[in-house]
């Protein structure tokens, strides 16, 4: 994806932050719709909901306390098919659809979109997806290739941007490239036998998968962080090895405070505890 600014509108059909709204990027052809699953019903007006195109169904899990909930799919009239999930899938409570303005979407391109939709999302594993089986993808030409993947980007862009993360990887492991100038890992080791690896992002921390954590919490460790850390090893998202607890993958958390409590077992302050290489703290970082 480019570094070049881009410019997206937003038109809130209903007049409210939570309601029906469009999202359209400048000079692309697609257009994007989140509907409250609420709102489905008083949406037949919406000529775009009669077209071909993707959809995505987003709620919480009633599996997972650290994950939520999505479902990919396509239809030759999105209208028709959302109305059918309302009785057959109970978890979303959103839906973000996606068509093209010029009706250039034929049934190839949609499947093809909702095979590399749902391969994306499975990879970059932020959401549990409810899809049973792999969609299949169909076989379009090269240049039809080509344009459904930048189609793709822009669909990721404003799923992103719409504050759904679904599609957008976390770092899995440290930097290898020796090319790199720049080692932005932070370490959290030698504290309670942990030994742990972490990046600041734009939506929190992110402790890296394979980290090494506390075996035990600490007497006055916060219940928040106890329960917490309880939800992971439930979720498998930390395990247990023969001789350790460790991050089975790379997991988001909102700030370094709650990563360095999870990873150390007791109240922490993540600003000082996660240190570069070098031993500079993100607190004297953020100083400078």
């Amino acid at each position: 994806m480019s570094n070049f600014g881009k410019t997206i509108k937003i038109f809130l059909i209903d007049g409210e932050p939570n309601g029906r709204m469009t999202c359209e990027l400048s000079n692309w052809t697609g257009k994007a719709l989140k509907i409250p699953r609420k709102k489905i019903k008083e949406s037949s007006d919406r000529s775009e909901l009669l077209n071909t195109g993707i959809y995505i169904l987003i709620g919480k899990s009633p599996k997972s306390e650290t994950k939520n909930l999505a479902y990919i799919g396509e239809a030759e009239e999105i209208y028709t098919r959302l109305n059918q999930q309302l009785s057959k899938k109970e978890f979303w409570n959103e839906a973000i659809v996606f068509v093209s303005k010029d009706e250039n979407l034929n049934k190839a391109h949609i499947k093809y979109l909702e095979s590399r939709l749902h391969e994306i999302a499975v990879k970059t594993n932020r959401y549990e997806i409810d899809n049973g089986i792999n969609p299949t993808r169909s076989t379009i030409s090269e240049s039809d290739v080509a344009e459904m993947e930048e189609f793709l980007e822009n669909i990721k862009l404003l799923v992103n941007a719409l504050g759904y993360k679904i599609f957008e990887e976390l770092p899995q492991n440290l930097k290898t490239d020796v090319k790199d100038s720049v080692d932005d890992t932070f370490y959290l080791t030698g504290l309670r036998m942990a030994n742990a690896q972490g990046r600041l992002t734009n939506d929190g921390f992110v402790v890296l998968k394979n980290s090494v954590i506390s075996p035990s919490t600490t007497e006055g460790c916060s219940d928040h962080w106890i329960r917490l850390r309880e939800r992971l090893i439930k979720d498998s998202i930390i395990i247990k090895t023969q001789n350790h607890f460790i991050f089975n993958e790379s997991y988001l958390f909102s700030s370094p405070s709650a990563a360095a409590a999870i990873v150390i077992g007791r109240n922490a302050n993540g600003l000082k505890e996660w240190k570069l290489k070098n031993g500079k703290t993100i607190k004297e970082l953020e100083s400078f």
